[in-house]
């Protein structure tokens, strides 16, 4: 199992660790500041020394696996992981921001995907809003509002007595394990979540919110960009 080291500390940009095995599906660390893919947000890429990492993906039992090709590293030397912390901290800013959008539009979430320029949150929504400006000055009436984000937990039996923290509709957070990470913003916003996000919710910056496109008799697809 791979030490998320983001998970404590989603700010670090680099680590030192231990290559624990190498194979065609990607290197095992035995910690790691890289995010591996899930929950619609990308998995991160930088560099393993001289390797590049062009994707991070899971693995089998809690092991992270980073997608590399240039010179590869072997089993049990030790080497700096680092991130491109420019894409990630934008994927940060996006991830924090659209769980704001879910509290600025209370509506079940049925879809969803972070970019580092454009996300988007897919919405149980049968007509457009009739007003997109006030859901974006509200959006950024919270962001300036420099709430502060932080974590906590709770176990299988918790989240299963209180389904209406999980806002969205077709992704079940990852239950099994005994405990389900929650992401706590100020007092506005509780929900399961095993992504990264920024510390207070001023560092997102200014956002727009982009088309809001028809998806299906009763998706609407809400885009969003930072500015």
């Amino acid at each position: 199992m791979t030490e998320l080291l983001f998970r404590d500390d989603a700010a670090l940009d680099h680590c030192e660790a231990k290559v624990v095995a190498v194979s065609s599906a990607g290197i095992v660390l035995d910690r790691t500041v890289f995010y591996p893919a899930g929950g619609g947000q990308p998995g991160d890429v930088g560099t393993l020394d001289n390797a590049k990492v062009h994707d991070t993906v899971k693995g089998e039992d809690g092991a992270v696996l980073h997608l590399c090709e240039g010179e590869l590293p072997g089993v049990g030397e030790t080497v700096t992981a680092t991130l491109d912390w420019d894409r990630r901290f934008a994927h940060m800013r996006m991830h924090t921001a659209l769980h704001l959008l879910s509290v600025a539009i209370p509506l079940p979430v049925s879809g969803g995907a972070i970019g580092a320029e454009k996300s988007r949150l897919d919405f149980d929504m049968p007509d457009a809003p009739e007003d997109k400006q006030a859901i974006e000055d509200a959006l950024n009436a919270m962001i300036a509002a420099d709430h502060p984000i932080s974590e906590e937990w709770i176990t299988d039996a918790e989240l299963a007595a209180n389904p209406g923290l999980v806002k969205t509709m077709s992704v079940m957070p990852p239950s099994g394990q005994g405990r389900v990470r929650l992401i706590r913003i100020g007092d506005i916003d509780l929900q399961p979540c095993g992504g990264t996000h920024v510390a207070r919710t001023g560092e997102i910056g200014a956002v727009r919110i982009g088309k809001i496109e028809k998806k299906g008799k009763r998706n609407r697809r809400v885009n969003l960009h930072l500015v």
